[in-house]
């Protein structure tokens, strides 16, 4: 699971996916990482939920956008 995008395709991070991301989970642990550090994982569409769900029970969940505003957000900084 990457911290960051690149310029290749976008993978899912749901385990043995393949397929083109279209989201990205925004997530940080408070035990091990500063409030304002965000970590990501990528979704495709069909595992969206399911990756939210398992960040959200934890209270690790901060965010979710597309691909697209993620890298134009990145883009602006």
């Amino acid at each position: 699971m990457s911290d960051e995008t690149s310029d290749e395709t976008a993978i899912c991070s749901a385990k043995g996916c393949r397929a083109d991301a279209v989201w990205v989970l925004a997530w940080n642990n408070p035990k091990i990482h500063t409030p304002e550090r965000r970590k990501t994982w990528l979704a495709c569409d069909e595992h969206r939920e399911h990756l939210s769900q398992f960040l959200g029970v934890r209270g690790f969940l901060k965010d979710v956008v597309t691909l697209a505003e993620w890298e134009s957000s990145a883009a602006d900084r």
